[in-house]
């Protein structure tokens, strides 16, 4: 079963934010269990408000990547980013519909 993640965070550094990904990315290229997807919104009413939808096949492989020092040095790096802590949702997916 699909797996997300929900990253709800604030930052004022969104292209610092947006760079640190990206170098998260290219660590992790070539690694298995890793995300297949990920998705961030921004907060249209609130502009340092963002959420990061990020999608793994399944649980087990999101739970593997967290236990990664990789996974909790970008964290660790993520935070100082955020004007405040982020919160993350786990959220197994029930239903998934690509419109075309």
């Amino acid at each position: 079963m699909k797996f997300v993640q929900i990253i709800d965070f604030e930052t004022e550094r969104i292209e610092e934010m947006r760079e640190l990904s990206q170098e998260m990315d290219q660590t992790m290229d070539g690694h298995s269990g890793g995300p297949t997807r990920r998705l961030v919104l921004q907060d249209r009413t609130n502009p340092g408000h963002y959420l990061a939808v990020i999608e793994f096949d399944s649980y087990e492989e999101a739970m593997s990547n967290s236990d990664r020092p990789e996974t909790a040095k970008f964290a660790e790096r993520m935070a100082v980013l955020c004007t405040k802590a982020p919160s993350f949702t786990d959220c197994d997916v029930l239903d998934l519909t690509e419109f075309t």
